[in-house]
């Protein structure tokens, strides 16, 4: 069998579940890999063979999604040539993690697709909601349209829905406390994370920006290039987590049993459910970064309540599960 894994470039979370599943997917057959966006800042552990600007926003660097950047780079009929191009008949399956150009494409030649991602669980009519009517509920319907839609979340809201995928280097790795906080708000220019955090001087910070390629030391703070090995070291040997609203790194730092604080981007409909969800489980949200905050920030840190979730290793069950009728007739097909 023939099968395309097809991935969300825009933020970290989507290369890190690929990185558990496309291992699981090579045991059914030959598998190709392709990205589109590029607002990540992590690498990649297995080959990638086809690259698409595709459609993504951009992050700045107020708390927010830098709408004119978004806009500037929002290429409708470079989109169409993508997706008219794509060699999409060559495969006999596609698994999609909201990747648009391979959405559409199966879409148009009627190819086997399967989405699996966390914004079908946001989009999944059972799992909280922000605000009653919203354009970005249309976005996620036709961002990467399928008919086959299963989802991520942090609770099992319907039948659809599974539990996080944790990588297996969160799942081995030997957790502590050593005294610092871990801190990651892509979407906040580090220089105003420093300056509001430095207002409490008795923390250690860990900030990890996407702004810096060196490490850099001021008072209580150390501010790391956003890469894999600081940040799962960092964040096993934290006592609290601070970070934006969004999926992969909210579930791994509650699979650790961390301390959790979350601040959802603005204007990203996704994150903003998510805290709602978040929230229900007892994790504490704020909604921006600033010295209004701080002394939220300051009780928060002096808590010692901690969310309590069960996060089992399903990843291969839920692949097999998903599989199975496909490689079933597959099997039939050649017998």
């Amino acid at each position: 069998m023939k099968i395309l894994y097809a991935l969300q470039g825009t933020g970290n979370g989507h290369i890190s579940r690929a990185k558990e599943i496309v291992p699981i997917l090579q045991n059914y057959g030959d598998v190709d890999v392709l990205i589109s966006g590029k607002e990540c800042s992590i690498d990649f552990e297995f080959m990638i063979d086809f690259r698409y600007e595709g459609l993504n926003y951009v992050f700045g660097k107020k708390g927010g999604i830098d709408f004119w950047k978004t806009l500037k780079n929002f290429k409708l009929l470079r989109f169409f040539k993508e997706v008219k191009n794509f060699p999409i008949k060559n495969y006999n399956l596609v698994i999609n993690d909201f990747e648009p150009v391979s959405a559409w494409a199966a879409k148009f030649s009627g190819t086997n697709i399967i989405s699996l991602s966390h914004q079908n669980a946001v989009f999944d009519q059972a799992s909280p909601k922000y605000g009653r009517f919203k354009i970005e509920r249309l976005i996620l319907k036709y961002y990467a349209p399928a008919k086959n839609r299963f989802g991520f979340h942090f609770s099992t809201y319907s039948s659809s829905i599974f539990l996080p995928v944790i990588r297996h280097k969160i799942r081995s790795i030997r957790r502590s406390e050593k005294g610092h906080y871990t801190v990651y708000l892509p979407s906040y220019d580090y220089k105003k994370i420093h300056k509001i955090l430095t207002k409490i001087p008795l923390v250690k910070w860990h900030i990890f920006s996407k702004d810096t390629e060196r490490i850099i030391f001021k008072k209580n703070v150390i501010i790391y290039p956003v890469n894999e090995f600081d940040f799962v070291k960092s964040l096993a040997s934290c006592n609290g987590v601070l970070c934006g609203a969004g999926f992969e790194t909210p579930a791994e730092a509650l699979y650790l049993r961390k301390k959790l604080m979350v601040i959802p981007m603005k204007n990203q409909y996704e994150q903003q459910c998510n805290a709602i969800a978040l929230k229900e489980l007892g994790v504490t949200v704020i909604k921006k970064l600033n010295k209004k905050n701080l002394d939220k920030i300051a009780y928060w840190i002096s808590s010692t309540e901690k969310v309590e979730v069960n996060y089992p290793d399903q990843t291969k069950d839920i692949i097999e599960s998903l599989l199975l009728p496909y490689h079933l007739n597959m099997v039939m097909a050649t017998t």
